[in-house]
């Protein structure tokens, strides 16, 4: 019952956020992440939004995609945010990666997943050639050592904004802090060039998220997986969880490990478990991992998993902090989006009680709560935005069909 419902309340929320409209001759549509609180396009919403949509109207799901596409610039760079209707409103011009108020897009990306959810919800991405376009605007950018793997320039890039896996990494520049402004500023002056801020002292982080979507991504469009450099570079064998690794002047060395010139993040969140969503990751990686960490009750496995920071952890904080200085949002709660990463996970590797078990309880919490922003990990109480778009990944959970399965988990 719990999951039909779920259904019914995907489908309505992606409906009634559905937006269209035309900017400067250039037609879009998309849903934003929240009508009430993020009502701009964002890069990898909208992708999440398209995976879902294929399931009610997949012409929809090409539409969503393409804006992103159409608002992106000819080199091949797409914006982490893209403001179709209205530009950014005073209380966010200085919180937000843009060169002025009129700018079309912020000048900073977000996790790079736009071929993986095209391959999902419309087709073959090698038909579209400003995916490449975009991938190799990816490459000369943000590539830093010819690996494959690719360097944010701020904790936003990420999409995971305030995690606490960021403060040793920023100190008081980190998301949610009032010294983000001035990294912000520091970084416009550079024009967010990854190369100009390493010169400058950095930091740089090259984190675990971002290159599993890019990984996701890159075989998606038929490009070479980089999954051995993911496990070259993230992989902790001793703690046997994937790390982030931060170049520069970081702020805490104390609470990162020197590797090489470079300093590892010791911190315990969703991300270090999130190369559980690669098809190709080693299965005895994969299987330590849910064994030593996601099924774990003293870390990852809470009534409504999975929490985005280890319940282990002293920056755990499972609820929605109120007070808008201090915006929390990857402290603790659990998150839709990165469940569904991890139960591909599961589901890959066999754990299909477990994988049900997630299911159920998320379905549960999502058909009670609504479409939430995230969610209480005990409890499963509804926190953040109302009627927030990239939630509707429950869909994947509650009826997982068999071409998704082949598309996630082959």
């Amino acid at each position: 019952m719990s999951a039909s419902k779920a259904l019914e309340v995907a489908e309505r929320t992606l409906r009634r956020g559905w937006t269209e409209g035309e900017r400067r001759g250039v037609p879009y549509a998309y849903v934003p992440p929240s009508p009430s609180h993020y009502y701009w396009q964002w890069y990898w919403d909208s992708c999440f939004h398209a995976i879902v949509w294929r399931r009610f109207e997949r012409e929809r799901a090409r539409r969503e995609l393409t804006s992103l596409l159409d608002g992106g610039a000819e080199d091949g760079f797409i914006g982490h945010t893209i403001f179709w209707d209205r530009p950014v409103d005073l209380r966010r011009r200085w919180t937000y990666n843009i060169t002025s108020r009129s700018a079309l897009n912020t000048s900073t990306i977000q996790p790079p997943l736009l071929a993986w959810a095209w391959r999902i919800a419309v087709g073959d991405p090698a038909e579209e050639p400003r995916i490449a376009a975009h991938h190799r605007w990816l490459e000369r950018h943000r590539d830093l050592d010819g690996d494959g793997l690719l360097w944010i320039t701020q904790p936003d890039e990420s999409g995971l904004d305030s995690s606490p896996k960021f403060d040793p990494v920023w100190g008081r520049r980190a998301h949610a802090r009032l010294g983000f402004i001035a990294l912000i500023a520091g970084n416009r002056r550079r024009s967010w060039n990854a190369r100009d801020i390493l010169r400058s002292g950095g930091p740089l982080l090259c984190e675990v998220v971002v290159n599993v979507l890019w990984c996701l991504a890159r075989q998606a469009a038929g490009e070479p997986s980089i999954t051995p450099a993911i496990v070259e570079r993230f992989w902790d064998e001793r703690r046997g969880l994937f790390l982030d690794v931060a170049r520069g002047d970081v702020a805490i060395p104390r609470e990162t490990d020197a590797v090489g010139g470079d300093h590892r993040v010791r911190s315990s969140t969703w991300s270090a478990l999130a190369p559980l969503a690669l098809p190709d990751l080693p299965a005895e990686i994969g299987r330590r991992l849910v064994e030593e960490h996601l099924l774990s009750a003293a870390r990852y496995w809470t009534p409504y998993p999975s929490p985005s920071v280890s319940v282990a952890e002293d920056a755990f904080e499972p609820r929605d902090w109120e007070n808008w200085l201090v915006r929390r949002y990857w402290r603790g709660p659990t998150w839709i989006n990165s469940a569904w990463l991890l139960w591909i996970g599961l589901r890959r590797l066999g754990y299909d009680r477990q994988g049900d078990r997630m299911a159920e309880a998320l379905c549960e919490a999502y058909a009670r709560e609504g479409s939430r922003e995230f969610y209480e990990p005990f409890t499963g109480e509804g926190l953040g935005a109302r009627e927030f778009g990239w939630s509707t990944l429950i869909a994947e959970l509650a009826e997982p069909d068999a071409a998704a399965a082949r598309s996630h988990l082959s």
